[in-house]
């Protein structure tokens, strides 16, 4: 597994998400009120992107037509059948005990740090402004 600097944290502002290809995966990358999370962008029931699918809530309910919307913003749907996935931890809530989007561990790292690196090359003098979201895959 290896670091990949895959956007500036000022491109992914709160409530969004990108589809980016790391080492050939498509990887969906999702921006939930300043935490940062990565899925594999493929559905495990039929392959759909996931980072196409509608974001939303999870409906629960205390009781018969007492229904409520928990956790907005936290859920992706696929957008082929419908198949809700947990954007924190990939998990299904179609069949939570097998089925789950892979996830991918996600970093927010000072761009001074992703400029040092371990590199060895010719040096410049370079100044970082901003922060970058950072997939290790």
């Amino acid at each position: 597994m290896g670091k990949h600097v895959v956007a500036a944290v000022s491109e992914l502002p709160p409530g969004s998400r990108r589809l980016t290809t790391v080492r050939g995966r498509p990887i969906a990358i999702f921006n939930l009120d300043g935490e940062f999370f990565a899925l594999v962008n493929r559905c495990p029931h039929q392959g759909a992107g996931l980072c196409e699918g509608e974001i939303t809530g999870l409906v629960t309910a205390d009781g018969p037509g007492r229904y409520r919307l928990d956790r907005p913003g936290e859920i992706i749907r696929c957008p082929w059948h419908g198949w809700e996935f947990d954007i924190r931890t990939g998990q299904s809530w179609c069949d939570p005990a097998r089925i789950h989007a892979r996830q991918y561990k996600v970093e927010v790292a000072p761009g001074a740090t992703v400029v040092k690196g371990p590199y060895v090359a010719e040096t410049l003098s370079v100044t970082v402004e901003e922060d970058y979201v950072v997939v290790e895959v």
